[in-house]
């Protein structure tokens, strides 16, 4: 899509251009009227896929200047590179000489913040936590904005930052809200409903023009860590499907806690590779593994662990999701015609790493429906709010909604399920058959 067609103003279509942007992008050219137009959105679009570049044109399309010191736009963010980053964008693309921008990512004290605030300022661009110290001691008047932009909200909600955010937005009153993010979930609808009425939600997917050629990928939505222990053991009775398992997790004491965590019928069936004590379970050589009949399920952290053989592993479970995708694309990437499944069990924290993964293999992953005699683990909720030291144990009657659990449109919904033992099963058939 060409520049022109955002209706943007002859001076930022130059500036565009100029910058090297050839053309729009997706997310731009659906978002873009609605911006202009004053309405709150949701935009959920991958890394990448010119989400900074949009609200940064949108604000400085709909940016009236005018004398008052109080900020007309606030820009909240994870990270004080990306706050850099923002920076930037605006210079690059403001040929707007009197627009004043300032950048609020200090760990120290407020005062210096606070008196550059007073001299005046258009545009603030700041980290949720340090905004809320300053507006905590009257520092940022938020009376006068008439923006209030979430970036890389999903990364908020991971750091934490919800209050912030939430306190900042009812602090602004009536004004246009627009959030960014690469995945939308539970938590983030939980910060983002305090404040947000009626938006409209635009999502982009950009996956690339090439796949690769990977495994058989399945990717199972859990609510937490303690639902992952119960779907990994519910799964895993199937022991005549699942005679070879190994299960990664990202550190050793995770796979110490997993280990002891997993329910075997016949000792030596559970295992930890290189385990951190001497008396647990263990090989110190995934071959060792391998030729050991009565071991059944490897436990590897992904820490201090060097690239493994994992050939003649029908299944590779992906506990926890690699912080680094890197890891992950070097186990799923199909080298000879082994036939393998990858099964990744996600929270709605590391679907941001999901996503990335998705966008590095060019596909998505098969999303299967949790079992429904799984029991879920839930944190309680009392009248003075969340007891953490109670947990709740439901069975999976229905498919749950928000968050990872999404209701399928009609014409994505189907009425039959099968488990990932059937599904591996009818696998192993078509592979020998």
């Amino acid at each position: 899509m060409s520049l022109e067609k955002l209706k943007l103003s002859k001076q930022l279509v130059t500036a565009m251009t100029d910058a090297g942007y050839i053309s729009a992008k997706e997310i731009q050219a659906k978002t873009m009227s609605r911006i202009l137009g004053g309405q709150d959105i949701i935009a959920v679009a991958p890394e990448g896929s010119g989400k900074t570049t949009n609200y940064v044109l949108g604000v400085l399309m709909r940016f009236k200047y005018t004398a008052d010191e109080a900020p007309k736009v606030l820009i909240l963010v994870p990270t004080k590179e990306k706050v850099l980053e923002v920076i930037a964008e605006f210079e690059k693309l403001n040929r707007n000489k009197n627009l004043r921008i300032m950048g609020l990512y200090g760990t120290g004290g407020t005062e210096q913040d606070v008196l550059d605030l007073v001299d005046g300022v258009d545009i603030v661009v700041a980290l949720p936590t340090r905004a809320r110290a300053i507006y905590l001691k009257l520092g940022l008047n938020t009376s006068k904005l008439q923006m209030f932009i979430v970036d890389d909200a999903e990364m908020i909600v991971k750091q934490g930052m919800q209050l912030p955010v939430a306190e900042l937005a009812r602090s602004a009153g009536k004004c246009q809200h627009l959030i960014f993010t690469t995945v939308v979930h539970e938590k983030l609808n939980n910060m983002i409903d305090q404040f947000l009425n009626f938006p409209t939600t635009l999502e982009v997917e950009d996956l690339g023009d090439s796949q690769a050629n990977t495994h058989e990928l399945i990717l199972y939505p859990v609510p937490n860590f303690k639902t992952k222990i119960n779907l990994l053991n519910l799964l895993l009775r199937d022991d005549e499907v699942f005679d070879k398992v190994v299960v990664f997790v990202n550190t050793r004491l995770t796979a110490q806690k997993l280990g002891k965590s997993l329910h075997s019928a016949k000792p030596g069936a559970v295992s930890v590779l290189n385990p951190l004590f001497f008396d647990e379970e263990g090989f110190d050589h995934i071959e060792d593994f391998k030729e050991t009949p009565e071991a059944r399920v490897l436990i590897v952290a992904n820490e201090g662990t060097a690239t493994l053989d994992l050939s003649g592993i029908p299944f590779l479970f992906h506990f926890e999701v690699p912080e680094q995708k890197e890891t992950f694309l070097s186990r799923i990437v199909k080298t000879d015609d082994e036939e393998v499944v990858a099964i990744t069990f996600s929270t709605d924290m590391e679907l941001v790493e999901v996503k990335k993964i998705e966008q590095s293999i060019g596909k998505k992953l098969t999303v299967m429906e949790l079992p429904e005699d799984l029991v879920i683990d839930k944190v309680a909720k009392s009248k003075g709010g969340i007891d953490k030291s109670r947990i709740v144990k439901e069975k999976n009657v229905a498919p749950q909604g928000g968050g990872a659990y999404h209701d399928k449109k009609e014409s994505n919904t189907k009425d039959y399920n099968y488990g990932i033992g059937q599904k591996a099963k009818m696998t192993m058939k078509k592979k020998h058959g």
